[in-house]
């Protein structure tokens, strides 16, 4: 995995962009320390148009049981019983 500092993200975004869209995965440094992992989406048919947690909010509001805790939206997003 190559290492990439914060201010290189900056400067030559573009290319750090095709560096992803071509399998290669990144750590994003920053003074030093590793702050995050860049990897490339692996599933590119899942966006914010079909992801249910992007829906949440629709999914919540059909609820007729008041707020939902963690176990109904789990329920609601994955399907789970």
């Amino acid at each position: 995995m190559r290492i990439i500092t914060t201010s290189k993200l900056r400067q030559d975004f573009r290319r750090i962009i095709r560096m992803l869209k071509q399998g290669r995965r990144l750590t994003l440094t920053y003074r030093g320390k590793a702050v995050a992992c860049l990897e490339p989406v692996r599933d590119r048919s899942l966006n914010s148009s079909n992801d249910p947690l992007f829906h949440i909010h629709k999914l919540s509001q059909a609820s007729t049981l008041g707020p939902l805790n963690h176990d109904d939206t789990d329920r609601l997003v994955y399907g789970q019983s």
